[in-house]
């Protein structure tokens, strides 16, 4: 089955201006290769330099450990599970996996059902906070954006829902408006966020005409 694909903007940081990328609603066996290829070599390189200056591990990346061929093995050919990518310049730069058995936390949307994002990573230099210079920004957003579309195409009407690694806990709950529900003891005590509808309806809008 070929991957629907749509054009979206990043961000060009080093240009300052808007390139054009595609949002692919698959993650495929090229990006698959990208992620082992060029993601880890990258991401091997941060972290050799982390422990040289002696950074605690509970510092580094906290994704560094996730391995995007072994999640995408263990849910292919599960109708529930979605993965989603954005290519730009021919190589992947970030990769997504959402789920749409989970039901909504929120009281006012309390057991509705929602898309809620398993994992969601941008490819290594498009990281700022691994204290080099990001190549393109708006990556997350993409995807983000990309789970709220498929929510109210399946009728969710945008609510979308996650766990969220602590240092992405400001990005979902000041960048992308997020409710923060709080840390889920019954989920690595990781923090539950959730978009309702109407927060959905403002994220969106203040995405149009935006690299995102």
């Amino acid at each position: 089955m070929t991957a629907d694909v749509s054009t979206i903007f990043l961000l060009d940081v080093a240009r300052g201006r808007g390139i054009e990328a595609e949002l692919r609603d698959a993650v495929e066996e090229a990006q698959l290769v990208d992620w082992q290829t060029q993601w880890q070599p990258a991401l091997m390189s941060v972290l050799q330099e982390l422990a040289r200056r002696g950074v605690p591990i509970a510092n580094w990346p906290q994704s560094w450990h996730w391995n995007w061929r072994e999640k995408t093995a263990q849910v292919k050919g599960l109708l529930a599970y979605r993965g989603f990518s954005v290519v730009c310049a021919g190589l992947t730069q970030g990769l997504m996996s959402i789920n749409l058995n989970k039901l909504a936390r929120i009281p006012a949307q309390r057991g509705k059902p929602l898309v809620y994002v398993d994992y969601l990573e941008v490819a290594p230099w498009n990281r700022a906070d691994l204290g080099q210079a990001v190549r393109y920004r708006g990556v997350g957003t993409a995807l983000l954006v990309a789970a709220a579309v498929l929510s109210r195409d399946e009728g969710f009407h945008g609510r979308i829902g996650l766990h969220s690694l602590p240092q992405a806990d400001d990005f979902y709950r000041d960048r992308c408006g997020m409710t923060d529900l709080g840390p889920d003891a019954d989920y690595q005590t990781l923090r539950y966020f959730e978009m309702t509808p109407d927060q959905v309806t403002v994220f969106l809008e203040g995405e149009s005409g935006h690299e995102v």
